[in-house]
């Protein structure tokens, strides 16, 4: 069974010749393939750092509003708390 394999897989040519019929634009991307894979390449990045940009923004939003509504909350006790100091 071995040997049968062996015989029916083809072997590739040394020389590195093109098969009768078949031109280099038809095998290789050329130029326009790499123009078009450098655009997506670029556009991905752009994506990525507006995303990376977008989250610290939300990020920072938070954080701002956390401690937003820790200082009111410390505002509301110590207003309480020096009015029932006054009313004693």
């Amino acid at each position: 069974m071995l040997n049968l394999l062996v015989a029916l897989t083809p072997t590739p040519s040394p020389d590195g010749t093109l098969r009768p019929g078949l031109s280099e634009d038809q095998i290789t991307p050329g130029t326009w393939g790499f123009l078009l894979t450098a655009f997506v390449v670029v556009l991905t990045m752009l994506l990525i750092v507006d995303m990376v940009r977008r989250l610290r923004r939300v990020r920072y939003r938070a954080q701002v509003e956390e401690q937003r509504a820790q200082a009111q909350q410390a505002d509301e006790r110590g207003d309480t708390g020096e009015q029932d100091r006054a009313g004693q």
